[in-house]
Order: structure tokens, then C-alpha cells, then sequence
């Protein structure tokens, strides 16, 4: 392991010197370590920022997130993505409140118990907010030793992962353990960067075998990209003769769970773009339509797929809406739609709705 044993004195050092002054670290209070390492999986730190500030103003404690309605969950992390972070997060807060009697637990092993949090979240919250010396594993600390120990390994590997994980609890102190992963976490974001890392800003460049080496930019191993599928889906506008139309919302679990959306689906080989929105409406509502004008299209990159997404005007013709492949439905109008969240697609779908001049005439 080299001698990556002596890195914690200089990380520290650094870490001390000037580390970034965010939020969540002006304090030790554990679920606010908790709702942000949440929020930062899979998104970044100035994007999480703003939600982080509205989240804490509206449940700025475990029992407030227990309490409100997952409606109201949703809404708030609209637009922040991933959204089985914000179901998991509600249910883990309810589970704490009526069963840990509102105190969030203080070891590893009792904090992965809790649903949505992993290995990673369970130490970054323990070590963080109680001082426990377990280590942390992402993305930032993954590149970060890879490069240290120059390791030609796939890191996608799971007997990898499994040494990474070996090799950064042997470098966790037992003084100021918190500081430690997170300074080893802003080592990654900040100055190990993945394309073009600032070696000469290091303060463990001394220890660094891909650098001594000159294979930094090699580091980590990873295996090369598959190709990402793309997909044409549908989602109508379907107006009733009152002039309120239908969203539907999805099923609790898989992608975008609990949210509402502007209903359709994915286009099948055969289909013209109205066959297959006629085809997904009668297998989630039972009804029939007519597909009117097209409203808007809107390409959106999911992490293992991409899609475009065609937005159109439908008339509803017959059948009262079933809940078959949807959670619920509800016929709205325009102003109603605030009330509700909706993922980062059929926000652009409102939007156009919105713009469109002809929406009163919209048949």
C-alpha cells in the first residue's frame, strides 16, 4: 500500500487550510449529514446547494420529514432527479421516528438497516456526525486511490471494490475521522480531477504512484461504455369536454416512482408515434382518445438510456379512466398542475402547454 499509512497528517493540513464552506458543514447534527450526503449522490454540489437550503427550511428536523405526506417530499426534490432518494429518505425518517424514537442511529451497522442508505451514506453519516472511525468509499475517493496506488484493476470489479474498501479503512484516524473522509472526498472533487488533475496543488502528491509513473490519466480502470439504447415515448395532453385534461401518476416503485406525468409510453416497432400513445393509454387507463396536434418534443438522458419524448394534444372519446398501469389519475387545469411534482420532461411538457398560444383552441 505504499505509504499512504502517512497521508492523514498532510490531508488534514490541507483540509484545514481552506476547505469549502458548504452548508451541511457548519454543523455536526446527523440528519443534516444524512440529507446531504443523500442529495449529492449522482448530482452536483451546486446543483444540490438551493434544494439542500429549501429542504432544511421546510423539514428541518427527522420528525418534520416523518410527518409530511410524500406528496409534499416529492414536490419539494422536483427537478433533483433520482427520485427513489427522496421516497427512501421519507420512509428511513419514518422508520426512525417510529421505531428509534426519533434518534437517528450512531454505528454502521445500524444506519444500513435504513432504507436507501448503503455502505457509503451509513459511514459518511457516522463518521461525520459522530465521530466513528469508519471510512467512506465514492466516486472522488475511488479515483483518488487508484491513482495513489496506481492500480491497473478494473474498479467496477467487485473484488476491487472490496479491496478499496480494505485499503481506505486501514487509512481513517481514529482522531477527526470525519474531516479525514471528507477532506479525502474534496481531495476528488477539487483537485484529483478526472480529466485533468492539478498534481501540482496536491498535498499528497509525495505518495501519489500514478503520478511518480506518469499514469494519472489512466487511472481508474474502467471498462469501456456500452452503447446507450434510445427510445421514442409518447405522453399526451388528453383533454375532457370540461377543458381539464388527465395526468396519471406512476407506481411507488421503479424509475420516477410516486411521480406524475403527462400519461403514455414507449413507441413499438410497427407503431406510428398515435398508434403507440392510443396503444399505451387503453393498456394504463382502459380509454380511448384521438391524438390531436403535436405539442413538443423533449430529448432527456436517463443514466442507461436516452429518449425523445413526443408530446401531443388528444381528445378523450370514451371509457372512464382505470387505474391499470398507473397509481392514480386526476383530471386537472393548468393552475392545478403547481400542486403536484412532475420529473424534469413532463416539466418542459407544462412549459409548452403553457406557451402555446393555441392551447384554448387546443383541438
Amino acid at each position: 500500500m505504499s505509504d499512504l499509512a502517512n497521508i492523514a497528517p498532510a490531508l488534514l493540513a490541507w483540509w484545514d487550510a481552506g476547505h469549502a464552506d458548504l452548508p451541511w458543514r457548519r454543523g455536526r447534527d446527523p440528519y443534516a449529514v444524512w440529507v446531504a450526503e443523500v442529495m449529492l449522490q449522482q448530482t452536483q454540489i451546486t446543483t444540490v446547494i438551493p434544494y439542500y437550503e429549501r429542504w432544511m427550511a421546510r423539514f428541518p428536523t427527522v420528525q418534520a420529514l416523518a410527518a409530511a405526506s410524500l406528496d409534499e417530499v416529492l414536490k419539494l426534490w422536483e427537478g433533483l432527479g433520482y427520485y427513489s432518494r427522496a421516497r427512501h429518505l421519507h420512509a428511513a425518517a419514518q422508520t426512525v421516528v417510529n421505531e428509534y424514537g426519533g434518534r437517528i442511529p450512531d454505528t454502521v451497522a445500524e444506519l444500513i438497516k435504513l432504507k436507501g442508505i448503503g455502505r457509503y451514506t451509513a459511514g459518511a453519516i457516522a463518521s461525520i456526525a459522530f465521530g466513528r472511525p469508519v471510512p467512506v468509499l465514492d466516486g472522488n475517493v475511488i479515483r483518488v486511490l487508484s491513482r495513489l496506488l496506481d492500480l491497473p484493476d478494473d474498479v467496477t470489479g467487485t473484488a476491487t471494490r472490496n479491496y478499496l474498501w480494505q485499503v481506505v479503512a486501514q487509512l481513517v484516524p481514529a482522531g477527526r475521522p470525519g474531516d479525514f473522509n471528507q477532506a479525502l472526498m474534496e481531495l476528488g472533487q477539487a483537485i484529483c480531477l478526472p480529466a485533468v488533475p492539478l498534481c501540482h496543488r496536491c498535498p499528497v502528491a509525495a505518495h501519489c504512484l500514478a503520478r511518480a509513473r506518469g499514469t494519472q490519466l489512466e487511472r481508474p480502470v474502467r471498462p469501456p461504455r456500452r452503447k446507450t439504447p434510445h427510445y421514442h415515448v409518447t405522453a399526451g395532453v388528453i383533454w375532457g369536454e370540461d377543458g381539464r385534461f388527465l395526468i396519471t401518476r406512476r407506481p411507488a416503485e421503479g424509475l420516477l416512482g410516486g411521480l406524475w406525468e403527462f400519461p403514455g409510453g414507449k413507441q413499438e416497432e410497427g407503431e406510428t408515434l398515435a398508434q403507440a400513445l392510443q396503444r399505451e393509454i387503453r393498456e394504463e387507463l382502459d380509454i380511448d382518445i384521438e391524438v390531436s396536434r403535436p405539442l413538443t418534443v423533449v430529448k432527456h438522458a436517463y443514466t442507461h438510456f436516452r429518449i425523445t419524448l413526443h408530446a401531443f394534444h388528444a381528445r378523450h372519446l370514451a371509457g372512464r379512466p382505470q387505474n391499470l398501469g398507473v397509481a392514480d389519475h386526476a383530471w386537472v387545469r393548468l393552475p392545478d398542475l403547481m400542486r403536484y411534482a412532475f420529473a424534469v420532461t413532463d416539466r418542459k411538457i407544462i412549459e409548452a402547454l403553457t406557451q402555446d398560444s393555441n392551447s384554448n383552441s387546443r383541438l
